[in-house]
């Protein structure tokens, strides 16, 4: 009894000491976590909803993203998708010119007192409702509040260099609404997009913005409450460019000042002037084509010509050369008449022929025979006052030499021999 006893305890001393130890193992790394979490907090990760924009923050974003760590140097900063509910700490950051802050939960646009250089704020999809400590981004040219809780249009009219601004998808509903557009005269980009606007008296406002030039106003009820609304806005904007989801035309434009001015009869005559100067547009073009066409097959039947020219120029000049070599020949057989010695028939005979294949080189047989007829014909020659002189009949028949003939009908065979389709 005594030793089961005894071993008893050991294994209780046993599972005591294991729990013991995991017990401490476990305080351990809850003690590291901490530790870990404690260190995030430090460098400022925005990893949950309403975190704070730390300068610790700051500093380690700009690292991470490979920015200045100076905060003066940089010019762009890139704070969206952070889930910050305020913006603060940006006193450092005086070199910025453009803020992204989109997608966070912003309740109210303040402290950016010290960006002065600063050109385009990017604060959609916010949950901002007023538009307000704006007045000193005075170089601020681009301002996109779009899907947000704006129900008025305020305190712009301080940014004189402010040229677009994007404000769809907020609570717009009344003229009133947005009647400080018209203390706006440098804006030329304006979308008004899916907010509650309805009243076609919003077009009294938008006139006395004198370079609107694209204007949104889908989304709104207002385009079904204005009569041919395209037609009426590209009538009394007069700068407009780009209305809604297309362009507007020189075309478009006149066609519906014809349509103010004569109804739809003054609008179709219009459309039929400009279809008549497209086509005879469209008609001059390809006219000046054909025109260049025609330019260019002439030049080319010109150098065509020239090139003729030269042919023909060529094939005289090689006739020339060849009486050249026949005169030669001539001259070679008159002076056989100046032989001292009557040679035999044979000799006068090769003599005759090496002179022709020297002057003649390869001729043929035919030329041969011209020559020996032109040499007959100058029998009325005086003869040299020699007494053995040689008389033209002395002369050899050429056709009494059978051998030069073989061999120029050798030389005179096709290269190219027909093969029977028996073979």
């Amino acid at each position: 009894m005594a030793g089961e006893n005894v071993f008893l305890d050991n294994i209780a001393a046993d599972v005591e000491l294991q729990v013991t130890s995991a017990i401490q193992g476990s305080k351990m790394m809850s003690n590291d976590n901490q530790t870990e979490q404690n260190v995030e907090k430090s460098k400022g990760q925005a990893s949950e909803p309403g975190t704070r924009m730390t300068k610790e923050f700051l500093r380690f974003h700009c690292k991470k993203n490979k920015l200045y760590i100076t905060p003066s140097l940089n010019d762009t900063l890139y704070l969206h998708y952070k889930g910050f509910s305020v913006i603060e700490n940006l006193e450092e950051y005086t070199g910025l010119r453009c803020l992204w802050l989109e997608v966070n939960g912003i309740h109210k646009i303040e402290n950016l007192e010290n960006q002065q250089e600063l050109r385009c704020l990017f604060l959609q999809n916010n949950l901002i409702h007023t538009l307000e400590n704006l007045q000193a981004l005075s170089k601020l040219n681009h301002l996109n509040v779009s899907n947000n809780y704006i129900g008025t249009i305020q305190n712009l009219s301080c940014l004189e260099d402010l040229t677009t601004l994007q404000i769809s998808h907020n609570a717009l509903e009344s003229v009133s609404d947005v009647e400080h557009l018209s203390l706006c005269p440098s804006i030329s980009v304006l979308d008004l997009s899916y907010n509650r606007l309805s009243d076609p008296q919003i077009l009294t406002i938008l006139e006395q913005m004198p370079i609107l030039r694209v204007l949104n106003l889908m989304g709104n009820k207002v385009i079904k409450n204005i009569p041919n609304y395209r037609k009426t806005v590209i009538v009394h904007l007069k700068q407009l460019t780009y209305l809604d989801d297309r362009p507007v035309f020189p075309k478009d434009r006149a066609c519906a000042e014809a349509w103010a001015a004569g109804g739809i009869e003054g609008e179709k005559k219009e459309r039929a002037l400009w279809e008549t100067r497209e086509r005879r547009r469209i008609q001059e073009s390809l006219d000046a084509l054909a025109a260049i066409r025609a330019r260019v097959v002439k030049q080319c039947e010109d150098k065509e010509l020239q090139m003729g020219d030269s042919k023909n120029f060529s094939d005289v000049y090689q006739e020339g050369s060849t009486q050249s070599v026949n005169d030669d020949q001539s001259t070679c057989k008159i002076q056989l008449h100046h032989l001292a010695l009557e040679p035999d028939a044979g000799d006068l005979a090769g003599f005759v022929k090496d002179s022709n294949t020297s002057a003649l080189g390869n001729d043929t047989s035919v030329s041969w025979n011209k020559n020996v007829t032109e040499l007959s014909d100058q029998s009325h020659l005086p003869s040299p006052r020699n007494e053995s002189t040689l008389s033209i009949s002395d002369l050899p028949d050429l056709e009494d030499i059978p051998e030069q003939t073989e061999i120029m009908k050798v030389d005179c065979r096709p290269l190219i021999e027909v093969i029977s389709s028996d073979n």
